[in-house]
């Protein structure tokens, strides 16, 4: 029984809504991030390796061979005859309209391109940014704002030097969804501090104030960054794998069957991970979930219910 049967995935949703395989291809725009820049701060979030991140935007492909580049090896992975453009690296709202504009337009002028997926945080969506994507979704367009949340505890946000708050994402979250918008919420599994009943309230306060899409994400620790120092000075421990298969499952049973999951779990390379070594190894995180499902006789929505008050 593959993990589709028991999770509302949004592959499968794509392919029942477009009649044909449809993948996300990923695009590096040459954004920044305010947590970069000293708009909001410096050396940006305590888990985000700079340095892993593609070059400097002056030696970045345009749009269109970024596209062509990542369509030749999802082609053959997958057979994908569709795409949907994943604005994906920094922050990818944080800029000026027009330009912005020019981008989107570039990477939906491409013939298999029926939509766009764009990346960026809470507190990076002005109406100006919704005006537009909304624009191109009256066009005919998918259209998804992906809102990197991570937590929604204000104290886990400060510790990990996100910038933002969690009222940054009800904004968010409320604007965007008011015109129509379609929604995919990031949320990261074992940040600092943080356990399952974290992941359970975050997950809670999320469906509250209604998403469409989720993304989960087991917190990694990358070199270069300064949660690697607290890993290496023994200040943080990651979780093993099977209790975040464990935490995803149980995040998955109270998801409603309506929304969609674009990930329930994340990889980082061996080149720069350095722990836990099972973040390396996505069929078997991917595996380990759709066994646990199995084991518990549920699936997604199983066990969804009345969510507190967001």
């Amino acid at each position: 029984m593959p993990l589709s049967d028991l999770v509302n995935t949004f592959g499968q949703d794509l392919l029942r809504r477009h009649g044909r395989r449809v993948h996300k291809v990923a695009i590096h725009a040459g954004f920044s991030c305010p947590n970069r820049d000293g708009a909001k701060g410096r050396g940006g979030c305590s888990f985000c390796n700079n340095v892993s991140f593609s070059p400097s935007a002056k030696a970045l492909p345009d749009v269109a061979t970024q596209i062509e580049s990542g369509r030749r090896v999802i082609r053959k992975r997958t057979g994908a005859e569709r795409y949907l453009a994943y604005f994906q690296a920094y922050t990818n709202t944080y800029g000026d309209v027009a330009h912005l504009a020019a981008l989107y337009r570039a990477a939906l002028a491409e013939p298999d391109v029926v939509g766009l997926s764009v990346g960026t945080r809470p507190d990076c969506v002005p109406e100006a940014v919704l005006d537009l994507l909304c624009a191109l979704r009256d066009q005919g367009h998918e259209v998804w704002l992906e809102l990197g949340l991570q937590s929604t505890f204000d104290a886990t946000l400060h510790r990990v030097n996100r910038g933002h708050g969690f009222a940054d994402y009800r904004h968010a979250v409320r604007a965007a969804r008011g015109r129509g918008l379609p929604v995919c919420t990031h949320l990261i599994v074992g940040l600092p501090g943080e356990g399952r009943d974290a992941a359970l309230t975050s997950l809670e306060r999320v469906l509250a104030l209604g998403t469409d899409g989720l993304k989960l994400h087991p917190l990694h620790v990358v070199r270069h960054t300064l949660l690697a120092k607290e890993w290496r000075a023994g200040g943080y421990r990651p979780l093993a794998m099977e209790d975040y298969v464990s935490i995803a499952c149980d995040l998955i049973e109270r998801t409603p069957a309506e929304v969609s999951f674009h990930r329930v779990t994340g990889t980082a390379s061996r080149d720069i991970l350095l722990a836990p070594d099972w973040c390396a190894k996505k069929w078997a995180v991917l595996n380990g979930i759709e066994a646990e499902l199995r084991r518990r006789g549920t699936a997604q929505g199983g066990r969804a219910g009345r969510q507190i008050a967001a």
